[in-house]
């Protein structure tokens, strides 16, 4: 079976290096927009009988790239591709895994239902924020992590400690001992607003620390602004090393990141924002993606890169 990587419009240079490393070009396919809004794809060459991989983060705006990517897999399926693979390295919707206040839709349900409707037989995926997506989904998830890959991009020092923004990132914090061996400090926080969080309790020892604070994503700022000026109040030593794999920065991110005494920022280029932080570190997950789908495509074992949270 030919292996064929299709790039959507969400992070092409992410997919131009994947197929790069992979030893192949990217299948040519056109996306444009009709007046009215409407898409239209189309592939430019034949994938009958291909194991296709298309790869579309579904980041902002997010229901216009899952559109995409959804009528991506028809046309390839249209077209008689054998075995279709979603490569989603930022899976829109995951914080939408349950509900919260009664009356309210699953968001991350329904999209997995979406992806099996286009008749996707996988989804790749990198650090999901709700790694029980796989529950829940008839379509298996390969969850793959970058977390070795952030933590090879610090250099902590033995005054370092390890800081959970919330408690759901606990798990995540206790990964990134097993790369770094150091302490773990959680920090518990109330969600005011969509953008604005306030900070409770300090469980664990931060004074004249230098604090490394993990998360999954950055979105718009307000955790990783509420976690530093907790950890200020708290006697920190004002030298704070931020790592999260996905970099959303939408709204007032930059703003309220360049306003924190962040020594250094290392996030993946698992999805594309327009506007970055100038002292941002970008580590590439290209390598690992490409690692992933050749290994499906043989038939391997992905045991080695797996998340097992």
């Amino acid at each position: 079976m030919t292996l064929t990587v299709i790039a959507g419009s969400a992070n092409e240079p992410l997919a131009t290096s994947v197929a790069h490393e992979l030893g192949i070009a990217a299948c040519p396919r056109t996306i444009h927009r009709f007046a009215d809004g409407e898409i239209h794809v189309a592939i430019d060459q034949s994938v009958r009988g291909h194991d296709v991989y298309l790869i579309q983060p579904t980041s902002s705006p997010v229901d216009e790239h899952l559109i995409e990517l959804l009528f991506l897999a028809d046309a390839c399926r249209r077209a008689g591709a054998a075995r279709l693979t979603a490569v989603v390295p930022y899976f829109g919707y995951a914080r939408q895994d349950r509900r919260a206040s009664g009356r309210e839709a699953v968001g991350a349900r329904v999209v997995t239902s979406l992806l099996e409707s286009a008749e996707i037989s996988r989804v790749i995926a990198v650090d999901l924020h709700a790694p029980e997506i796989e529950g829940f989904s008839r379509i298996p998830i390969e969850h793959l992590t970058a977390i070795r890959l952030l933590a090879e991009a610090v250099r902590p020092e033995p005054d370092s400690v390890l800081v959970a923004p919330d408690l759901g990132a606990i798990k995540l914090a206790e990964r990134y001992q097993a790369c770094l061996h150091l302490p773990v400090v959680v920090l518990h926080k109330r969600r005011i607003t969509g953008k604005d969080v306030a900070l409770r309790t300090i469980i664990g020892e931060v004074a004249n620390y230098k604090p490394i604070v993990v998360d999954d994503m950055i979105t718009t700022g307000g955790t990783i602004e509420a976690a530093v000026k907790g950890l200020l109040d708290a006697g920190c030593q004002p030298s704070v090393t931020v790592l999260a794999t996905h970099a959303l920065f939408v709204g007032p991110a930059v703003e309220r990141l360049k306003s924190l005494p962040i020594r250094q920022l290392v996030c993946s280029n698992s999805v594309m924002s327009d506007s970055l932080p100038g002292h941002l570190q970008v580590v590439n997950v290209a390598l690992m993606l490409a690692d992933a789908i050749g290994r499906l495509h043989r038939d391997q074992s992905l045991d080695s890169l797996i998340s097992h949270f």
